[in-house]
C-alpha cells in the first residue's frame, strides 16, 4: 500500500498533517498569541520514518495501548502470550503493533480524514480479527477530534489511543518543565516498580500527581520520577469524569490545550525515555522535549476484572473519542 501525507487545515490558519503510517500525526501548527504559527507535536521529517524506531511520535497505538503484565493473559479460558517488548512487559501491541502499520485512507477532505486497518486474527498472537477506523477531524473553533471505532467478527480485545507529544511553545522548543498542567483525577491506578498496575487505587491529594490545581510539569517532575524510578511523570489518571480530562497552558506561547474525552482513564507521560537518538523535523529530541496525555482505558486493563472491560464483541462495535482543543 502506497505511503500518503494529508493536510487539514481550518480558515484561523490552523493546520495538521497526517500520515497513513500508523496514523501519524507529523504535523499540528497551531497559532500563539504573538500571531506565530508553531508546530506543537514531536514529530519525524518524513512519513516512512515512522516504520522504524520513534518513540510513538504522534501514533495510533494498538491493539492494546500501555501495558500487559508479562505479555500474558487469559481470554475465553485461552492463555496468550505476547511479545515482551518493553523489558518482561508487553507495550503498545508488541513488536509491530498498529503503529507501524500503513492503514487505508477510507475518506479525505480538507478538514477530516478517515483511516481503517484491520488486524487479522493471531496478529501479534492477539484473538480474533480486528477493524479499527480513526477519524481525525479539524473544527473551525481550533480542536482536533479524533473518533475510534472498534469492530470484530470474534470476540477479542481492544485499547486504543494516540501517542502525540506535545510541546505547546513548539516541538523545537528546549523542554516542557514550565508548561501548567491540570488533570481532572482524584486518583491513579496504583503501580509497581515496573508500572504494572497492582489492581488498587492510589489517591493523589497531597503527592507530586495532584494536578486538580494548576501545577507546572517541572515543579514536581524528580520527586514524582523517584517514586517508581520513572525519570518523571508515566502514569494512568482515573479521570473524574468533570468538563475537561485535563488543560494545559505554555507562558511564552500563550498556547493553551484543553482535552476531552468519554475515555475513563488517561497516561500523563513526561518524554522519560527519550534519549537523543530520534531527529524529527530539524530537531534532536531529549529527555523531557514533549508530553504525552493518552485517554485510554486501564493499563493491564484485561487482567484485571475491576477495570474497566477491553473486550470487543461480535456486532457491538465500541466507539470513543477524544479532542484536543487549542486557544
Amino acid at each position: 500500500m502506497k505511503i500518503q501525507t494529508h493536510e487539514l487545515k481550518n480558515a484561523n490558519g490552523m493546520r495538521v498533517v497526517v500520515s497513513n503510517v500508523g496514523c501519524a500525526i507529523i504535523n499540528l501548527c497551531v497559532p500563539g498569541k504573538d500571531g506565530k504559527i508553531r508546530d506543537v507535536v514531536l514529530g519525524l521529517d518524513k512519513p516512512e520514518d515512522y516504520l522504524g524506531k520513534h518513540y510513538y511520535l504522534g501514533v495510533i497505538i494498538g491493539r492494546v495501548g500501555n501495558r500487559i503484565c508479562n505479555g500474558k493473559f487469559t481470554f475465553e479460558g485461552k492463555e496468550y502470550q505476547l511479545a515482551t517488548n518493553d523489558g518482561e512487559q508487553h507495550l503498545h501491541g508488541g513488536v509491530e503493533g498498529f503503529d507501524k502499520k500503513i492503514w487505508h485512507i477510507v475518506e479525505a477532505t480538507e478538514q477530516k480524514i478517515t483511516f481503517s486497518y484491520t488486524s487479522p486474527d493471531g496478529e501479534e498472537n492477539y484473538p480474533g480479527d480486528l477493524t479499527t477506523h480513526c477519524t481525525y477531524t479539524l473544527t473551525d473553533d481550533n480542536a482536533l477530534r479524533i473518533d475510534y471505532l472498534a469492530e470484530t467478527d470474534t470476540k477479542t480485545i481492544a485499547n486504543l489511543t494516540n501517542h502525540s507529544y506535545f510541546n505547546l511553545e513548539g516541538h523545537d522548543a528546549p523542554g516542557i518543565y514550565g508548561h501548567t498542567m491540570q488533570i481532572n483525577a482524584d486518583q491513579l491506578t496504583d503501580v509497581d516498580e515496573t508500572l504494572i498496575p497492582t489492581g488498587g487505587f492510589v489517591n493523589v491529594a497531597g503527592t507530586p500527581f495532584d494536578f486538580n490545581t494548576p501545577h507546572t510539569i517541572g515543579e514536581r517532575i524528580e520527586t514524582a520520577g523517584n517514586v517508581n524510578k520513572t525519570g518523571g511523570y508515566d502514569h494512568n489518571y482515573v479521570l473524574n469524569g468533570k468538563s475537561s480530562a485535563a488543560v494545559v497552558s505554555a507562558p511564552g506561547s500563550g498556547i493553551t490545550m484543553t482535552v476531552t474525552t468519554d475515555m475513563p482513564g488517561m497516561q500523563f507521560y513526561s518524554g522519560n525515555f527519550i534519549d537523543g537518538s530520534v531527529t524529527g523535523k530539524g530537531v534532536t529530541y531529549q529527555k523531557h522535549s514533549g508530553f504525552c496525555l493518552e485517554t485510554q482505558l486501564y493499563p493491564d486493563t484485561v487482567n484485571h476484572p475491576n477495570f474497566p472491560s477491553c473486550v470487543v464483541e461480535k456486532g457491538k462495535p465500541v466507539r470513543s473519542f477524544t479532542t484536543f482543543a487549542f486557544s
